[in-house]
């Protein structure tokens, strides 16, 4: 199948997390006692990356700087999309929020970067000649003005869908594109009208030369029209969002990825529509985040039951993690999801399937390791305070007696019902997603050890 392309203006965007308790003594406002301090792409990266979630195979056309920040936001990419440069006139684009409890208090936003003037390379080029759809992520920096790009997008028009996320100092889509996607408070911009959805949608598709609108509406879904007729997609019943921060990219990535596997319109907009609610239901663009210090691992756990270390951990006010999974061939793939779960709280307890329960799940060739033996092995990692063996094939009753604030699990269920969601907010923890590493997975290196 062809790449997913994804061109536009990447940025870097940080969140620092801390405590807030007391007054700035002269001035009335917080003090942020910081303690972690995450990483993730943002604009169009955060596109390519969320596209990634939804096929295999994604590139990313955008100006990326030689600087501090810069080569961060290359790091945080590289493992997941291709990345084809194009020049970046001044310095990279960051955005930092500052939060306390779970509540923003300021964003700061640094750096002038812009697209540069100079023409697309080659590889460029290819690279967007090559793609079976393009996502175009405009965050205003320049990408969607720059006169190569516009002039082999509206070329590529007519050969394959083009979806284009505008923003309001960006330029408008190029003519023939298939979907454009404002929110609710984009539309009112482009038109200057404060009309409803419909109306809106209506009005950019007399405004602009594509073949299609797609207003969201946050909560309410989206609605679409084609000049002809007006259709409402509403969201999954009984989703709410934790953190809305994405979803614009999260409903874009996914409609693009419906249209490259070959979806109508319509069911790309329902597709986008049902995942940018997932995805904000588990978390938002803040599951994608990166943390850059580890937290040291408390003496007082070694050797100590998950249930004592609970204990020890809800008597000080702090705050459990918990991630569960059969870790069967410990790999850098479990190594940095176990790391970046022990950075959410004060300890990591890893609820991990029995001998019988992988049987069960994966075959009767596994697990390769006993049961006991993959507990002694997470233990031994500095990240993991204590195990709990469970032998349901869900960590649900487990998790019912632990009652963490947090439960882990890794990106690759974005998408997916959870079945030991409910339990978890029964007690009212909260599911994080972790980026996996790509590449790595127990069922591969089997495979790959059995045809050696």
């Amino acid at each position: 199948m062809r790449p997913l392309v994804v061109v536009g203006d990447a940025l870097l965007d940080v969140d620092l997390d801390g405590t807030s308790d007391r007054l700035c003594p002269d001035a009335p406002v917080p003090v942020v006692d910081l303690g972690r301090h995450w990483r993730r792409p943002g604009g169009a990266g955060l596109a390519a990356l969320l596209a990634a979630r939804s096929t295999a195979h994604v590139v990313l056309v955008a100006p990326l700087g030689g600087d501090q920040a810069g080569r961060a936001l290359a790091g945080l990419l590289e493992r997941e999309v291709t990345l084809v440069p194009m020049p970046l006139r001044g310095t990279t684009v960051t955005k930092t929020r500052v939060r306390a409890a779970g509540q923003s208090l300021v964003r700061l936003d640094s750096g002038d970067g812009t697209a540069g003037p100079a023409p697309l390379s080659r590889e460029a080029r290819n690279a967007l000649r090559s793609a079976g759809t393009i996502l175009v992520a405009d965050y205003g920096r320049g990408v969607t003005a720059h006169p190569g790009v516009r002039d082999l997008l509206a070329e590529l028009a007519g050969d394959i869908p083009i979806v284009w996320d505008p923003h309001p100092r960006g330029a408008e889509p190029a003519p023939g594109v298939r979907l454009a996607t404002p929110n609710l408070a984009e539309a009112g911009h482009f038109t200057e009208s404060r009309s409803g959805p419909a109306e809106l949608a209506e009005r950019i598709h007399a405004l602009w030369p594509v073949d299609a609108v797609s207003v969201t509406t946050g909560r309410d879904g989206a609605v679409l029209t084609d000049g002809e007729r007006c259709t409402t997609f509403r969201p999954p019943a009984g989703i709410t969002a934790k953190d809305t921060c994405g979803a614009g990219d999260r409903f874009a990535s996914a409609a693009a990825a419906a249209l490259l596997d070959g979806a109508s319109t319509a069911d790309a907009v329902a597709t986008g529509v049902a995942t940018a609610a997932r995805f904000v239901a588990t978390g938002g663009a803040a599951t994608l985040s990166t943390m850059d210090t580890q937290p040291e691992q408390d003496p007082r756990n070694h050797g100590a039951s998950a249930f004592d270390v609970a204990a020890r951990v809800r008597a000080r006010g702090g705050r459990l993690v918990a991630t569960g999974g059969c870790f069967d061939l410990l790999h850098p793939g479990h190594a940095s999801l176990l790391r970046q779960a022990r950075a959410l709280g004060d300890a990591l307890v890893v609820c991990l399937n029995s001998d019988e329960s992988v049987r069960r799940l994966k075959g009767p060739g596994r697990p390769i390791v006993a049961a006991r033996d993959r507990a002694r092995l997470l233990t031994e990692l500095s990240s993991v305070d204590a195990v709990a063996i469970f032998d349901e094939p869900d960590p649900a009753a487990l998790l019912d007696r632990l009652r963490p604030d947090v439960w882990v699990k890794g990106g690759d269920y974005a998408d997916r019902e959870l079945p030991e969601s409910a339990v978890v907010h029964r007690h009212g923890g909260e599911i994080v997603l972790i980026p996996t590493i790509r590449g790595y997975s127990t069922s591969r290196l089997v495979a790959a050890a059995e045809g050696a």
